[in-house]
């Protein structure tokens, strides 16, 4: 029998953005998508779990339908919609279009008259049905061969209301279940009840009469004070059951036999939604329940391999055999890559080699025991790694590299990293996983071993299936990549950029930078006595004013809520899903409006915490070397800046006193002379002078003057000496600022002006520097053309937004539009400028070396007798990193600690 799937989609939608927390669902643009993740989450278990036939999903046109026409209250009582709520249905709309679902409505009518109608049509058409819905009205459509599935929690835990279900749970048959609504009323729906009539009379009423008609005919003899009742709001009664009748006979452009569903997809257009979604597990788990695909999916949908576990004593065997020089073919000069995979612990300290697995594209794998190896073994396979000529792919290959070092071997030889490869593709997906890359680009599950870079199983028989699985994986995948990296312009990009800086990050994260423990100690100590001493002083406060003392938690936003809002009464903020916020900026914002003491010590506690955690994140991750080993990463950020985690240093504070401190705990490592940093000054700026071609931007910079004096004098037309504190300010606000999309409200809260001074000045801007905003305005214009940015290097980003009809997604894309070729030419720049940096100081045999990269500056171990050997170097590989209108600005300093370096 064929079993029609029906699904009303807003209702589902709604229950889904209230099961899941709002603030857990966002994309990289700010569109919020938990209603969108719980339903296509319920999607596709009810997909997999009830195997339909036939699947539609109806969606609500408008409130403005026959029953509002005959009732002015139906609904009525229903608040808008929450804003996070908005634009979530479209995108749903968009999950259910990639997967060929039908999709239908009724302008006029509702989601149920649409579920109604199909429901009749498809039991006179003899197939199953089942509805998925949160509305109880659609209890009366079921029968023997139709049943609701109900969501009882969130959407995740549906009830499956058959006809037994009904009268368990509401004493009447299910035909009979309006007729109860129709007298207890429904409050979802503003349908007043008769008063005093209960759930339990209304079916006792029906069960005795036989139909809500009969106790209608019947109503004179209804006995007691709930007879009275009845008689009194029958009106009412014969109303509400008017309206909540489900039609059943509407006009639809489909039929049930015109919904049929198949796994025959259109891979292309689930790949585009998910990826602008950012629901790569979710994709995963689609594949995985449901298979299937368009038809050529079959044809990479498996790989065999031929995998052998290396016996002690074999790997120079395997290795001559296999990946020879001509391992290719009897004719070919140059070896043939491998897909080459490393298991262990891939981190920078305490790094262990496992088993190397490798894959080569005549099907066959090697799995070793890195343990088991016998010296000759061992001398074979250090040689085969340290051997450049024998070309190697690997996916997200550093971590794998550190364990290879663990070990004593070197890597040379990596053609590919293809993690590396596919953030260049797609730069703002949230994870390059290698399971999610081959279900997507190969069409193949990698359903052996996990993505952790440690094994699975126990059994090596299938430990080494998955390496060999995922090794040839990332073989595979560099083919398909590689290609599309062509087609984009950024194969140069991998291979002469991302790939060498492996290494330069690699060498950074084993030395590590040498850190003052005692140092951070004493900091410790002190910001948890500052912290506790601006708690009792906000107790203190609050003490005064309510004549109690009230020790709340201050990191509590519901307990705060409480205290600044209806004990203290303070102006409201913005409302959220939780309440009015209690956010730094709010705070801060309110403190400025009422300079309540309570609100200064509240944001002193704040601060002098995050410095207190951010003082225990370096404690915890200082090594047994007494130095700290940061991890970086080159897939986080879309512009192609690099990212610091465990701990992260981009995120240690410099602008305050506190965080001055902090970087004083970062010192010059034992047996070197000083620390040395390096700078650009005001990068971002110099290259939007170089993409703008602004004579007047240009000449600021080669004036040799203050920047943002200079460009103040020109805005307000005045002589540079009569530039204050107060009007350089305002300009450098809006230099900085303009790149990130920065609106006229903006600047105004940045400078505490009114939005009509705040868009007067940069009207003002404007006009002085007319490249600037001719530029500005013209790379947002040719990004919607091309959907893509570019860097002076030719990094794109692409963003799809910029052709959206949500508003708030559009404009999210063009700030990106125009912060993405500025903010990805200044992480090219000095990138470029740490592959110049290290290779200079390879060539010059000089000891010292880099050890942290953080924004636009590079930290340095100078060696004794180095110092201005290297500033030179140093200076020589930055400045001439890229060859721009204007000259690049290096500012070096060098000190024995990190904040004594700074300039």
């Amino acid at each position: 029998m064929d079993r029609l799937l029906l699904i009303d989609g807003h209702s589902v939608a709604y229950r889904a953005f209230f099961a899941l927390p709002v603030e857990n669902f966002s994309t990289t643009t700010g569109q919020h998508t938990n209603a969108v993740f719980g339903f296509t989450s319920m999607l596709i278990n009810v997909l997999r779990d009830e195997q339909p036939t036939h699947v539609a999903v109806a969606f609500d046109v408008s409130r403005q339908t026959f029953r509002v026409a005959e009732y002015a209250d139906y609904k009525g009582n229903r608040s808008a919609s929450p804003t996070e709520f908005k634009g979530q249905v479209d995108l749903i709309k968009e999950v259910v279009g990639a997967l060929g679902i039908t999709m239908l409505e009724k302008d006029g009518f509702e989601a149920d008259d649409v579920i109604g109608t199909l429901t009749t049509q498809a039991e006179a058409a003899g197939m199953e049905v089942l509805i998925c819905t949160g509305d109880r009205d659609a209890l009366q459509l079921v029968t023997e061969t139709t049943t609701v599935l109900y969501p009882r929690k969130g959407v995740s835990d549906l009830v499956r209301m058959t006809p037994a279900a009904v009268q368990d749970k509401y004493g009447v048959a299910p035909e009979h279940y309006p007729e109860i609504a129709a007298l207890v009323g429904e409050a979802s729906d503003n349908l007043p009840g008769v008063p005093g009539v209960g759930p339990k009379t209304a079916a006792k009423w029906i069960n005795q009469h036989g139909s809500l008609e009969a106790l209608v005919a019947a109503v004179d003899q209804v006995p007691g004070k709930a007879g009275e009742s009845l008689r009194e709001h029958l009106d009412s009664v014969l109303r509400n059951r008017r309206i909540n009748a489900l039609v059943r006979d509407l006009e639809l452009t489909a039929a049930p036999a015109e919904t049929a569903f198949t796994t025959q997809w259109n891979r292309d257009a689930i790949h585009q939604v998910f990826d602008a979604l950012e629901f790569a597990a979710l994709r995963t788990r689609l594949f995985e329940y449901l298979g299937g695909g368009d038809e050529s999916s079959t044809e990479a949908a498996s790989v065999e391999v031929a995998v052998d576990v290396v016996p002690a004593n074999g790997v120079a065997g395997w290795l001559t055999e296999h990946v020879g020089p001509n391992s290719s073919g009897p004719d070919s000069v140059d070896p043939a890559p491998v897909g080459l995979e490393v298991t262990g612990q891939v981190r920078p300290v305490g790094a262990r080699a496992e088993h190397v697995t490798i894959a080569t594209e005549a099907g066959r794998a090697a799995w070793i025991d890195v343990e088991g190896l016998s010296p000759d073994d061992d001398r074979a396979l250090a040689a085969w790694l340290a051997d450049a000529s024998r070309p190697k792919v690997l996916h997200d290959g550093k971590g794998q590299q550190h364990a290879l070092a663990a070990q004593g071997w070197t890597l040379a030889g990596v053609v590919a990293d293809t993690a590396l490869g596919a953030y260049l593709v797609r730069p703002d997906q949230r994870s390059y996983d290698l399971a999610d890359l081959s279900l997507r680009h190969l069409k193949r599950e990698l359903t052996v071993g996990d993505d952790s870079g440690q094994l699975a199983f126990d059994d090596d028989s299938a430990g080494a299936e998955g390496a060999a699985q995922r090794a040839r994986a990332a073989l595979d995948l560099w083919a398909v990549l590689r290609e599309e990296l062509e087609q984009q312009d950024s194969l140069d990009l991998l291979q002469d950029l991302e790939l060498p800086l492996v290494d330069v990050l690699l060498a950074m994260e084993q030395v590590g930078i040498a850190v003052d423990t005692e140092h951070l100690d004493t900091l410790h100590a002190e910001f948890t006595e500052r912290m506790l001493a601006a708690a009792q002083e906000a107790y203190d406060v609050l003490e005064s004013e309510l004549g109690v003392r009230d020790e709340i938690n201050l990191g509590s936003p519901k307990q705060l809520q409480v205290v600044l809002f209806e004990k203290l009464d303070m102006p409201k903020t913005k409302r959220t899903k939780t309440g009015y916020t209690t956010d730094a900026e709010a705070l801060q914002q309110l403190y400025v409006k009422t300079e309540h003491p309570f609100l200064q010590h509240l944001l002193a506690h704040r601060d002098v915490t995050r410095l207190r955690q951010t003082v225990e994140g370096l404690q915890k991750t200082v090594q047994a070397d007494g130095r700290i080993h940061t991890t970086y990463f080159q897939t986080i950020a879309a512009t192609g800046r690099l990212s610091s985690a465990d701990p992260n240093l981009q995120n240690i504070p410099i602008r305050t006193e506190s965080g001055r401190r902090i970087r004083e705990a970062f010192c010059v490592g034992s047996g070197f002379e000083t620390l040395l940093t390096a700078d650009y000054s005001q990068i971002e700026m110099r290259i939007m002078a170089h993409l703008s071609e602004d004579a007047d931007l240009i000449e600021a910079f080669r004036s040799g003057h203050d920047f943002h004096t200079v460009m103040a004098a020109k805005v307000f037309e005045r002589d540079p000496s009569d530039i204050d504190g107060g009007l350089r300010a305002r300009i450098k606000a809006m230099n900085y600022g303009l790149a990130y999309g920065l609106s006229a409200y903006g600047l105004s809260q940045q400078l505490q002006i009114t939005t009509g001074e705040a868009q007067a000045l940069m009207d003002d801007y404007f006009e002085t520097f007319g490249g600037v905003r001719d530029y500005l305005n013209g790379v947002v214009d040719e990004a919607r053309q091309t959907g893509f940015t570019a860097t002076i290097m030719g990094r794109r980003r692409y963003l799809p937004d910029l052709q959206s009809d949500n508003r708030q997604r559009r404009e999210m894309a063009e700030r990106m539009a125009l912060n993405a070729p500025i903010q990805g030419s200044a992480a090219d720049i000095i990138k470029v400028a740490m592959l110049g940096v290290d290779k200079a100081l390879t060539e010059a045999g000089l000891a010292s070396r880099m050890l942290l990269q953080v924004h636009d500056e590079l930290v340095l171990d100078v060696a004794a007798g180095e110092r201005d050997e290297v500033e030179v170097l140093v200076r020589r590989e930055m400045a001439g990193a890229a060859d721009l209108s204007v000259p690049l600005d290096v500012s070096v300093g060098t000190g024995c600690t990190w904040h004594e370096a700074a300039h």
